[in-house]
């Protein structure tokens, strides 16, 4: 084995960063100028970065969680020294030769393996949190009392729908109208049904947004229809798509339930990391790491959250590939899962296989079938080609035999991964990650032939 371990492609660098700027200030650092005391080893990487004060920054990688420690006082996670360092790294084997971690390093990296290793043998297991048992009884009533504010938020917003309907959706264009819709997702809030909420500021937005909205309103007025519907005889419908229903309207199961409760299952198998994905919120940043199975071929999504510019538990740049655990949430199509144990570090894996157009929109109706309030499921296209629609309408992912073509989702439109993705092909067919669903399908890893994020 490379003494300094598997090394990464610049790629599944620059997916680490938590934005553009960072991605190019971390370029401006790839180089050996800066740089003093760079070494490296089978799972870490460090050195020294001059920088505007009298002492360098020192920046250590842990290359197998991935994580990262900076002295500098940015508030972005990874800064711009870890990302100029890992792309020196990647970007030449002689640039970071093999060593010894110096003192400074090695008190870091280990206490982060004495924390993994009180976590793996913790009678929780696979490093799930440990939690101090709850009064059962308590817990109980608890939720019954939520459960009984959200089936009366439920119910008042079905009297909201069906004021819409009597009085006619042309009513919700008025000066008052997006108020409204807000006080209305305040009042859910208030009910403890975070699910509900959202989708009824959906509906404001939709209001006057453009041609066809009455059509559209009336689309997101049935579906938020259904799923209180849904709630207010939850009792009566089969345990996954009821476990679906509370999902959606924000009952959520914690993490440690799902990895060791009595009834927790888990899922060994290689996992592909096929994308990461970082949104903010706010105060709030949201990581979106979507997996695939190499045995089981099942798709995983891996959600972390945390306060704006701070580090998320989790880090894991497309095209590598974990041996873990994994424990997906109850529901009718199961895709969110929890992550538990992981049996080695995370190494470079393959092109994951992939499917046609057809294949893929059949997927997405299969699980639209199972979870009406879908927007989208995850699916691997392969031998399809970025082409221009018809009469300039849009771009489109066409099959290799040009028979079956999936518009892209508008909101990849004029960005640039649409015209990454027409450069990574250059007319010829590749293999494309993303979303498939109501919009089209938006692209989100591709490969050529190492995954680069788009």
């Amino acid at each position: 084995m490379n003494p300094q371990g598997e090394r990464w492609t610049t790629d599944q660098v620059l997916a680490l960063a938590p934005d553009e700027a960072s991605r190019k200030a971390g370029g401006r650092l790839a180089a050996p100028g800066p740089w003093s005391e760079t070494g490296a080893d089978e799972g870490a990487v460090w050195g020294q970065c001059k920088g505007s004060g009298k002492k360098p920054y020192q920046a250590v990688v842990d290359i197998k969680g991935p994580a990262f420690k900076c002295s500098c006082p940015s508030r972005k996670f990874p800064c711009k020294h870890a990302l100029g360092l890992l792309l020196l790294w990647a970007g030449e084997e002689r640039a970071v030769a093999a060593g010894e971690p110096p003192q400074w390093a090695g008190e870091w990296l280990a206490g982060r393996r004495e924390r993994a290793e009180r976590s793996a043998g913790a009678p929780s297991g696979g490093g799930a949190p440990s939690r101090v048992p709850a009064d059962p009884e308590a817990a109980r009533r608890r939720a019954e009392r939520r459960m009984q504010r959200i089936g009366a938020g439920a119910t008042e917003l079905e009297q909201r729908l069906e004021d819409l309907l009597h009085s006619g959706l042309a009513s919700a264009d008025r000066a008052d109208g997006r108020g409204s819709w807000d006080e209305t997702a305040a009042r859910m809030v208030d009910a403890q049904a975070p699910g509900l909420a959202a989708r009824v500021r959906e509906l404001g937005s939709v209001v006057a947004s453009g041609p066809d909205w009455p059509a559209r309103l009336l689309e997101e007025c049935a579906l938020l229809h259904l799923l209180d519907q849904g709630f207010l005889g939850i009792e009566r419908l089969p345990a996954p798509l009821a476990a679906t229903v509370r999902s959606r309207v924000g009952l959520t199961t914690e993490a440690a339930d799902l990895l060791t409760g009595p009834d927790a299952a888990t899922v060994r198998d290689r996992w592909l990391v096929l994308a990461q994905q970082d949104s903010e919120d706010g105060k709030l940043t949201t990581r979106r790491i979507f997996l695939r199975g190499e045995r089981t071929g099942r798709m995983a999504l891996h959600l972390s959250f945390g306060a704006s510019h701070h580090p998320l538990d989790l880090a894991l740049p497309p095209g590598l590939v974990l041996d873990a655990d994994l424990a997906y949430y109850p529901g009718a199509r199961p895709l969110r899962a929890a992550l538990g144990e992981r049996h080695a570090p995370a190494a470079p894996g393959p092109v994951p296989p992939g499917c046609g157009v057809d294949a893929a929109l059949a997927a997405y109706g299969d699980a639209l079938r199972d979870d009406p309030w879908l927007d989208s499921w995850p699916v691997v296209l392969a031998d399809v080609t970025p082409i221009p629609g018809r009469d300039g309408a849009g771009w489109q992912l066409a099959d290799a035999d040009g028979e079956s073509a999936l518009p892209l989702d508008p909101r990849c439109l004029g960005r640039t991964s649409l015209w990454q993705l027409a450069a990574i092909s250059g007319g010829s067919p590749i293999t494309v990650f993303g979303e498939c669903g109501h919009r089209g399908f938006l692209p989100l890893t591709a490969w050529d032939p190492t995954p680069v994020s788009l």
